[in-house]
């Protein structure tokens, strides 16, 4: 009996694989390292191959751990971060870089090498950039291919396919050249509510009036719970699953957290409507859901059923978080690697830390995290960050206090977007947090105290994981739609109020730092 689901995520280093049952259990789970070209400080570059191998890897290794037999398994499902994978009209790896290694064919989606492509899609000023907070992001999909054209014509000239990366995968385990809604919607300007959703004009004003024959880019996209097809033998021995497993159409990384910590109030608008979930990883992604469209200077959307059918999302993040974590520890003499051991030894000083001073534990010192430009709600990928407050102090207790206030800034940052989306008119209560962050005690606290808002941690290990097994539940017939899925797989969550007693003192901490952000501007338009 197939009553078993096989979901995949692919992350910025590594593919995880975990396999649920149809109550949203899971039975076991995996993870396989994928490999990362970085040819300078803006590129970054995955190899496809590489990521389908780790994929066989990690739901092989996944599938033991569960002791799940192939003859079990009844779907598969994906999600991906959205990077751009090139393939020729032979289907074979394409370098986007060109030279001799055709490995690299993947831009990866914090490659910002396509920033003046983004700033000639933003001077366009077309309507479609209506559903993309009025500013093109380099870390889009069409300012990549840009790129590619404009800088690789010989490999542009020799594509055949260009695909997200979760299409990709679902391409690679079927052979089916088919494309899911949530990854063209958000990522590729592809307006699922309109009767021509490529918008012919807006393609020819950026130079890519040729992108869809160029990369076989289909009319119509898939939305959410559709089964696109069954493995392919080759696959399904590469995966060690069988014929008879269907594959779902993929969707974004951070979509699927949000559906993981959010599907469960699918069948409750009024309620759905007052949840917001944050994705944190390397960078941070926060989404919330409307029956209605609500636009925003420098919010990703509304895009229609981009998760859920029938409802708008809107998207607001911030480009490095996780990676900016990672960069004071590099970058600090007293850090060295980023490890995860490395972080607890840093985390378990900073609670000592602050037992000892209380509020003067690092108060001078103030940090702008956009040192991976500002997604929102600025919509600056050229931001920088600032940290203001620096002495002598090279010491290990030093760096404790510059992560503190890192990670400080980081929620002060999830406030700002906050405050946006507020603006623009969600009335948000809850934030559901997931991914990589949950297991960070320093953040998990801030989100609460520094947001002012109720928190929900998933008791799930992998909300992300989650997710994707909903979308592939019902892709497999274990569910009837995404909202039975949601509600019938989600665990519940442990709910945490923020600490009164701490607001005066993130709340000065939040002038401060809307001070830094019209101080930083102030100098970088001074002649």
């Amino acid at each position: 009996m197939r009553n078993l689901i096989v979901a995949v995520d692919i992350g910025t280093g590594s593919a995880r694989a975990g396999v649920f049952d149809r109550s949203g259990q899971l039975l076991g789970r995996a993870e396989h390292p994928i490999a990362m070209c970085r040819p300078d400080a803006l590129s970054a570059e995955h190899d496809s191959e590489d990521i389908w191998r780790a994929v066989c890897t990690a739901v092989k290794s996944a599938c033991e751990a569960a002791g799940a037999n192939p003859a079990q398994v009844a779907a598969l499902g994906v999600d991906a971060t959205c990077s751009l994978v090139v393939r020729d009209g032979a289907g074979r790896p394409l370098a986007v870089s060109g030279g001799a290694e055709a490995r690299w064919d993947t831009i990866v989606w914090l490659d910002h090498r396509a920033l003046a492509e983004a700033d000639i899609c933003t001077a366009a000023d077309h309507p479609v950039l209506a559903h993309s907070g009025r500013v093109m992001s380099p870390e889009m999909e069409m300012p990549k291919l840009m790129w590619l054209k404009r800088h690789r014509p010989e490999q542009w000239a020799k594509a055949g396919y260009f695909f997200d990366l979760a299409d990709f995968v679902t391409w690679r385990a079927t052979g089916v050249n088919a494309r899911s809604r949530c990854t063209m919607t958000a990522k590729w300007n592809y307006l699922s509510h309109e009767k021509e959703p490529w918008n012919a004009d807006f393609l020819a004003a950026i130079g890519l009036e040729d992108v869809r024959e160029r990369g076989s880019l289909p009319l119509e996209t898939l939305p959410l719970g559709t089964a696109i097809g069954r493995l392919t033998a080759e696959a399904a021995e590469e995966l060690g699953l069988d014929t008879g497993c269907v594959v779902a159409a993929g969707l974004i990384d951070a979509y699927a957290g949000a559906l993981g910590v959010l599907g469960a109030f699918a069948g409750e608008p009024e309620r759905l409507e007052r949840q917001l979930a944050l994705i944190g990883g390397t960078s941070s992604c926060v989404a919330a859901f409307s029956r209605t469209r609500k636009f925003g200077f420098g919010l990703w959307g509304p895009y229609y059923e981009a998760v859920l059918p029938g409802w708008w999302l809107v998207e607001g993040g911030q480009s490095a978080t996780g990676a900016l974590l990672d960069h004071i520890v590099r970058l600090h003499s007293a850090g060295g690697e980023p490890t995860a051991e490395n972080h607890a030894r840093i985390i378990a000083r900073i609670a000592a830390l602050r037992e000892e001073e209380g509020e003067a534990f690092g108060a001078r010192l103030d940090v702008l995290p956009d040192f991976h430009g500002n997604r929102s709600p600025l919509a600056d990928p050229h931001a920088l960050g600032v940290i203001s407050g620096l002495s002598l102090d090279a010491s290990f207790d030093g760096l404790c206090r510059l992560y503190w206030r890192s990670c400080v800034a980081i929620a002060l940052g999830v406030r700002h977007i906050l405050g946006k989306l507020g603006e623009c008119g969600y009335p948000l209560d809850t934030l559901h947090v997931a991914g990589g962050h949950v297991r960070n005690p320093l953040l998990l606290e801030l989100y609460r105290d520094a947001t002012g808002c109720r928190i929900v941690v998933p008791k799930t290990g992998d909300a992300v994981l989650l997710g994707t097994a909903m979308v592939a539940a019902v892709a497999g017939g274990l569910h009837a739609d995404l909202p039975a899925a949601g509600a019938g797989m989600y665990g519940g969550g442990r709910e945490f109020l923020p600490d009164a007693a701490r607001k005066a003192g993130y709340d000065r901490d939040y002038r401060r730092f809307l001070a830094l952000l019209r101080h930083r501007m102030e100098l970088e338009t001074l002649d």
